[in-house]
C-alpha cells in the first residue's frame, strides 16, 4: 500500500436514465468546462429505463472538448470484445484521445440472459474477460491478421484497427481473488466502488492486486487506482465516508491517494451544485495535499533549497538589493493579445490578494467577538462551519490550499517553460522559486498558529502575527513577479 505518484484526475459518474437524458449530457458539459477530468458511464444494456452507454457516450465526446470518458464499466458478456475493440477504438479517434476503457466480467445474470447473452460461472466470467483483454490488445496493436482460439471468444483472421491515438488503458472492474488476480497481471487500472469496497477494505483488496502484479513481473504503479464514490456535503462531520462539508473530503481521498495509490475519484452525482463543490473545493484541495506531502517526502532525500541572503529567510523576500532584475520592453508596444497574455497573471494574482482580504477581515471578525449576527451567520454559510475559531481557522486553511497550489502550477509548469524560452530569466525564476518555499514555511507556521488558537482562543496574537507575516511577504512577492514576469510572458506569447 502506497501512494504510486500518479497524476490525479477527479470526474463525475452518471447514470443513463433515458427519461434524464438532457441532464446527463448538461452534466458532461459542466464536468468538461469546470475542469473536471473525467466522465464515467454505468453500462447495463438489460435495463429498459437506460439509455445505451456507447450511444450516450458518443454523444458526450461530441458535446465535450477536455473531459476523458469511459464505460464505468462495460458490460462484457453483452459487448463481444472484438465489437468493442473497434467501437472504443472510434471512439477514441473521434475524441481526439479521451477514451478509457472500463470492462467488468458480467453481472445481473437474469438481466443478461434475458438479453440473449451467456449466462456464466464466476470461474468462467474471469476466463472470459481474459480473453477478451486479449481480443481487445490484438485488434489494437498493428500486424498481420490475427487468429485467436479461445474457449469463449475467437479471432478467426481479423485484422486490427483501427487504431487508437493514445494507449487506451483497460481498467477492471474487480472485487474477489481471481478477479483482482487477473488485474494485476494484465489489467492497465482497477475500478472498484465504495458502495462495494469500503476505504477500510482497500489495503486487504490492494495486497491481493499488488502481489498478482509482483508475480507477474510488474511493477503495481503500473495500475491505475480508479474510485468510484459518493457521499454527502453538508456542514457538520457526520460518522460515514465522505459525509461532510469540503474540506472533510479533501482529507478523506488525499488519505486514500497517499495511503492506498488510489488516483482516480468519481463521483456519483445528479446534481450541479455538488459537481461544482467537487470540482471548484474538493479536487484542488486534494491535489494540493497530496502534492504537498510528495515535496515532503522528495526533500527527505535531498538538500533543502538555498537560503536567500538575510537576516531570515520570511523577511529576506523583502531585499530588493537581492532580488534579480531584467530590462525590459515596453509592454504598450505589443499587441493587445499579447498584452491580455501577460496582464493574465496580475489577474490570478489579484484573486489571491483579494482572499488575502478576506482572511484579514475573517481574522477581525474573531477579534471583535463577532458581535454582527447577520454578518456572522453570512460568514458562517459562506465556509460551512458553526463556531467562530472554526470558522477562522476553516478558512485560512483552505486559502493556504489555494495558494499552494498556485504556487505548485507555477514551479512545474509556468517557470520551467520561461527559463526555456528566454535563458536569462532563470536567475529570476530561481529567486522565485525559493521565494514559494520560504511562502509554504510562513503558511506552515500559520496553520500551526491556528491549531494553537483552536486549543485556546487567547493565542490570538499568534494568528494575527502570521497573517501580518503573510500579507508582508506575500504582496512583496506577488509584486516583484508581476514586475519581472508580466512583460516576457507578453512578449514571448507564452500561454499561462
Amino acid at each position: 500500500m502506497a501512494d504510486f505518484g500518479h497524476e490525479l484526475w477527479f470526474g463525475a459518474f452518471l447514470t443513463p436514465d433515458a427519461s434524464g437524458h438532457h441532464r446527463i449530457v448538461r452534466q458532461a458539459v459542466l464536468a468538461d468546462e469546470i475542469g473536471l477530468d473525467i466522465v464515467g458511464v454505468q453500462d447495463h444494456p438489460y435495463q429498459p429505463a437506460f439509455l445505451d452507454t456507447w450511444t450516450l457516450l458518443s454523444t458526450l465526446a461530441g458535446r465535450t472538448e477536455r473531459v476523458r470518458l469511459f464505460p464505468d464499466v462495460a458490460n462484457l458478456p453483452l459487448r463481444p470484445p472484438a465489437v468493442l475493440a473497434r467501437a472504443a477504438a472510434s471512439l477514441d479517434i473521434l475524441s481526439g484521445g479521451r477514451v478509457e476503457l472500463g470492462l467488468g466480467s458480467g453481472a445481473f445474470w437474469d438481466g443478461v440472459a434475458a438479453m440473449g447473452g451467456p449466462r456464466r460461472s464466476p470461474g468462467e466470467a474471469v476466463e472470459a474477460l481474459e480473453e477478451a483483454v486479449a481480443v481487445l490488445r490484438a485488434l489494437w496493436t498493428p500486424g498481420e491478421a490475427v487468429r485467436l482460439d479461445g474457449r469463449h471468444y475467437r479471432l478467426e483472421g481479423a485484422r486490427p484497427g483501427p487504431f487508437p491515438p493514445h494507449r487506451i488503458g483497460l481498467w477492471l472492474g474487480a472485487y474477489k481473488r481471481r478477479m483482482l488476480e487477473l488485474t494485476g497481471r494484465l489489467g492497465d487500472g482497477w475500478v472498484p466502488s465504495s458502495g462495494y469496497a469500503a476505504p477500510g477494505e482497500l489495503g486487504a483488496l490492494s495486497e491481493i492486486l499488488d502481489a498478482a502484479a509482483e508475480r507477474a513481473g510488474r511493477d503495481p504503479a503500473e495500475i491505475r487506482r480508479v474510485y468510484n464514490i459518493e457521499g454527502r456535503f453538508s456542514g457538520v462531520a457526520g460518522e460515514g465516508f465522505l459525509d461532510g462539508p469540503p474540506a472533510l473530503w479533501a482529507e478523506q481521498l488525499a488519505g486514500l491517494a497517499l495511503g492506498h495509490g488510489m488516483s482516480v475519484f468519481v463521483l456519483a452525482v445528479n446534481d450541479d451544485r455538488d459537481l461544482k463543490v467537487f470540482a471548484e473545493e474538493v479536487a484542488p484541495a486534494v491535489r494540493e495535499a497530496v502534492a504537498r506531502e510528495r515535496g515532503r517526502g522528495r526533500r527527505a532525500d535531498a538538500e533543502g533549497p538555498a537560503e536567500i541572503a538575510g537576516a531570515t529567510p520570511a523577511r529576506a523576500v523583502l531585499d530588493e538589493a537581492t532580488r534579480p532584475r531584467l530590462p525590459k520592453r515596453d509592454i504598450a508596444a505589443l499587441t493587445p493579445r499579447q498584452q491580455a497574455n501577460g496582464r493574465r497573471l496580475v489577474l490570478i494574482h489579484d484573486h489571491l490578494r483579494q482572499e488575502l482580504t478576506q482572511v484579514r477581515d475573517a481574522l477581525e471578525q474573531v477579534a471583535a467577538g463577532r458581535s454582527d449576527a447577520t454578518a456572522l451567520r453570512s460568514l458562517i454559510n459562506q465556509l460551512t462551519m458553526r463556531q467562530n475559531y472554526w470558522t477562522l481557522g476553516t478558512f485560512c486553511a483552505s486559502y493556504c490550499r489555494l495558494l499552494t497550489t498556485h504556487h505548485t502550477i507555477e514551479d512545474e509548469h509556468m517557470f520551467p517553460m520561461l527559463a526555456a524560452a528566454q535563458e536569462s530569466l532563470a536567475p529570476v525564476v530561481a529567486r522565485l522559486e525559493q521565494e514559494h518555499e520560504v511562502i509554504a514555511g510562513v503558511l506552515t507556521e500559520l496553520d500551526a498558529a491556528l491549531v494553537a488558537m483552536i486549543e485556546d482562543p487567547g493565542r490570538l496574537d499568534g494568528v494575527r502575527d502570521q497573517v501580518d507575516l503573510l500579507s508582508e511577504v506575500l504582496l512583496s512577492h506577488l509584486r516583484y513577479e508581476e514586475e519581472e514576469l508580466v512583460e516576457p510572458i507578453a512578449r514571448l506569447n507564452l500561454d499561462i
